[in-house]
């Protein structure tokens, strides 16, 4: 479906240092520097599958999406999507992927959204039938039915992320790429958007390609993650089994009855309150069900639930991992 070979990618950029004597000199002659914004990106996708991209800030996360959309072309490196060289077969590429930038609007501003969707539809010369059961579908899965009758600048940012991603999905792509999808959304907004990507990768089988800094984002929709960082793939893993790399310290909380005194090596009390605490397990040290075995035969135990490793403590251990 997707393989990336070698791809590299540079931008020359202008640099001058503050002050007016400075700017005046940068008016005749220039200074330059050159950013490695990809380097020797390499990695593969297949069909149906949903991938987090995942990396800081300018790590070259959107230059990625860009070159395999065909925006941008790549310094060196081979890149096929589907058979196509993206930045070489533009017209029929595009027939195939749905693409949103979770900052910039491919919906026109100032008319109702249906009248977008309408030019969208004369752009990928949609036959009638298939656009009207697609309508359909999407309006219905994004409960969108009202609102694309509005204005795109009436709307708010979750009802125009839900139409943005309608109008990537509407010529029905095999490949999506989000770019940030659902940056300055609210909780509610969140949780329909990432609803509506698994319903359309699970009856669709349409390829995700998910770049975000919601660590949310990646725990809810995908078990495969790229990280890059400095413009190199530094980790392709799976979610799961990263959990459990980083699954040194588990904590336990647990509502009891009676005194903990003395606990045994691998185990400390984080918080405690009458008749509750939190106790941090070091895992590599004793098992948690040992760990619990151990507290019941201190109190009587009433309540306890075990904490277990987040998408946000994997990313952060990777990101100090490699020092990203």
């Amino acid at each position: 479906m997707i393989a990336m070979k070698g791809i590299s990618k540079s931008f020359k950029v202008s640099k001058r240092s503050p002050g007016l004597t400075k700017a005046v000199k940068a008016l005749f002659k220039r200074e330059y520097e050159v950013i490695n914004a990809l380097d020797d990106v390499s990695f593969n996708i297949d069909e149906g599958e949903m991938v987090g991209y995942i990396g800081p800030n300018g790590a070259g996360k959107s230059t990625t999406i860009k070159i395999m959309s065909g925006i941008l072309y790549p310094d060196k490196g081979q890149c096929i999507i589907n058979g196509k060289t993206p930045w070489k077969d533009r017209i029929s590429h595009v027939r195939d992927i749905g693409v949103v930038f979770g900052q910039r609007s491919q919906l026109w501003w100032d008319v109702p959204v249906a009248d977008s969707f309408e030019l969208l539809k004369d752009i990928y010369k949609i036959p009638d039938n298939k656009f009207k059961n697609n309508l359909n579908m999407l309006t219905e899965l994004l409960n969108i039915g009202e609102i694309i009758k509005v204005p795109t600048r009436q709307l708010s940012l979750g009802q125009r992320m839900r139409c943005e991603i309608a109008a990537s999905l509407i010529h029905s792509p095999k490949i999506l790429f989000l770019d940030e999808p659902t940056i300055g959304l609210d909780a509610v907004s969140k949780i329909a958007v990432r609803d509506f990507i698994k319903t359309i990768n699970k009856e669709n089988k349409t390829t995700v390609i998910l770049t975000t800094h919601d660590t949310q984002d990646i725990e809810a929709l995908t078990k495969r993650i790229i990280l890059i960082g400095r413009g190199k793939v530094l980790l392709d893993g799976n979610l799961d089994e990263l959990k459990q790399r980083f699954n040194k310290s588990r904590t336990i909380t647990v509502e009891y009855s009676g005194h903990i005194n003395e606990l045994p090596k691998g185990m400390c009390i984080i918080e405690k309150y009458t008749g509750r605490a939190v106790i941090s397990v070091n895992t590599e040290v004793l098992s948690i069900s040992k760990a619990i075995s151990h507290l019941a035969e201190k109190v009587e135990i009433n309540d306890f639930s075990v904490g277990s490793v987040t998408a946000d403590e994997v990313v952060v251990g990777l990101y100090k991992e490699y020092e990203i």
